[in-house]
């Protein structure tokens, strides 16, 4: 009978300690993803203050991209090799000694080293929370759960850059990081404390070869991207087609090396989610989403500074709106996700985000900042509609024995989406600029013609996915054993 009675008293344990273990994910990765977008308003602070050029400081953003780029193939092995606590506490501790370090950086350096370390936690948390989510939450409200990490995904970056401004206008760019770090350290505690289990996952042999081929395709593809913008101005380091080429050649050789390793069932990142079309699908229209997002980011500033005259901080404001109506919206379409499927969302989701990337071309050099509000406002709305629905429906339908390596290729994917995102729109607008330059137009008119050419081939671009759509299904087909509470083969919350 007490045995009975201990059973009954655990059994609404499960649940609620699932759920603040996610909501101790959710936070993490708020504080980690809210810390990528800060550097760019205290960029100008940091040059001031170690003396150094702005191509010298861009290495604050492009080693950060690197490290991201790099680690987050490799969360498929991590994932399934170490236990949930051990992958937490140690992102954890990546984040928080980057950040302390970032705080007292004595010299230029040691802030990059210090946003390397911050990166490789970020890195790793994203497929952890995602993998945590498919496993402790049952298909029919993992739309809802799932619409937490769009929250974060959208939130996190509009507040960074109002958040850097406000901190940096009133104490200093060091203090976006003192702020930051108690928060971290309470998310590590509290992590450490809820997630239990702390054996070691499955015996999942290292594969060197596939290790060095991750860094050079990813790294390579990332870093050539990254130096699009710097080759236009003549400021890169090395051509940009270098570094792409060889990380194609390496990518090339990587997938030949998974699917060798996958007769084997030894994949270091295993390519079979791809067999599945809802994924393929999702994956492909999650990277067009990436792409228009993070392009957006990077122009719009721009444009507001350069073209407009506005300061960092009201800049930061008027992209703020777009960020919070992003967030509010997710746990919304999360619901309508869980009651109609994905396609019902996703259709109209790609034409708003067409419709904003159309009247984001429209942008001259006297626009009013009220249609940049709502033009963002568009855009984040449709962004919306789409990233809950193509994750939860893309992860949702593949076994659960793949989750682990389905997070680790819709993150790295995404990852690759926003380097060429940004790449993409900076050239475009680059050589619009400077082809309006030479026919005699000023400065800002320049700029503004660059940045109207940048998103009319967006909006092109855009309807691509239009028809990619379509091909979404209404609802996913694979179904977790036991209604997806436990499919995969780590319990984080279990004792």
């Amino acid at each position: 009978m007490q045995a009975q009675g201990n059973q009954r008293a655990e059994a609404p344990r499960a649940p609620m300690r699932a759920g603040a273990l996610i909501a101790v994910l959710l936070a993490g990765a708020f504080v980690m993803i809210l810390n990528e977008t800060v550097m760019g308003v205290a960029l100008p602070a940091v040059m001031r203050e170690f003396e150094i050029t702005a191509a010298a400081g861009q290495w604050l953003t492009t080693a950060y991209m690197l490290v991201m780029a790099v680690l987050i193939p490799m969360t498929g092995f991590l994932l399934q090799r170490f236990s949930p606590r051990v992958i937490f506490v140690a992102a954890l501790l990546l984040f928080s000694v980057g950040t302390a370090a970032a705080a007292i950086a004595p010299w230029f350096s040691v802030l990059v080293v210090a946003r390397i370390a911050q990166a490789a936690g970020t890195a790793i948390i994203m497929p952890l929370l995602t993998t945590t989510i498919l496993t402790h939450v049952p298909a029919a409200r993992r739309g809802r759960t799932m619409g937490l990490i769009a929250i974060v995904m959208s939130v996190a970056p509009a507040l960074g850059p109002s958040f850097s401004g406000l901190m940096i206008t009133a104490f200093g760019w060091r203090s976006v990081f003192l702020v930051v770090l108690p928060i971290a350290v309470a998310v590590l505690i509290a992590g450490s404390v809820l997630i239990r289990g702390g054996g070691a996952g499955s015996a999942v042999r290292f594969d060197l070869g596939s290790a060095v081929l991750s860094v050079l395709a990813f790294g390579g593809i990332v870093f050539g991207l990254g130096s699009i913008g710097e080759a236009v101005g003549g400021h890169a380091l090395l051509p940009p087609a270098v570094p792409i080429v060889v990380g194609l050649l390496a990518l090339a050789a990587f997938v030949w090396r998974q699917l060798a390793l996958q007769r084997r069932d030894a994949a270091f990142l295993d390519l079979r989610p791809f067999r599945s079309r809802p994924f393929w699908v999702g994956v492909v229209l999650l990277a067009v989403a990436m792409c228009s997002m993070f392009g957006a980011l990077i122009l719009l500033p721009l444009y507001m500074q350069n073209v407009l005259g506005l300061s960092a901080l009201a800049t930061g404001l008027v992209v703020l709106p777009g960020g919070l109506l992003m967030g509010l919206a997710a746990p919304v379409v999360g619901a309508i996700f869980d009651r109609v499927g994905a396609r019902p969302l996703v259709i109209p989701g790609v034409l708003v985000v067409s419709a904003s990337l159309a009247m984001l071309a429209f942008l001259g050099d006297d626009s009013p900042v009220w249609y940049l509000v709502v033009a963002t406002l568009v855009l984040d709305l449709g962004l919306a509609m789409l990233m809950t629905p193509l994750m939860t429906s893309a992860l949702g339908s593949l076994a659960p024995e793949l989750y682990s390596h389905g997070s680790a290729i819709v993150s790295t994917m995404q990852q690759l989406a926003g380097a060429a995102g940004t790449a993409v729109f900076v050239t475009v607008m680059s050589l619009g600029a400077a082809s309006a330059a030479a026919e005699g137009a000023s400065a800002t008119a320049a700029a503004a013609s660059g940045i109207h050419l940048a998103f009319v081939g967006a909006a092109l671009a855009s309807l691509v996915a239009v028809a990619l759509a379509f091909l979404v299904p209404r609802r996913t087909s694979v179904e977790p054993p036991g209604g997806g509470e436990r499919g995969g083969s780590a319990d984080p919350a279990s004792d």
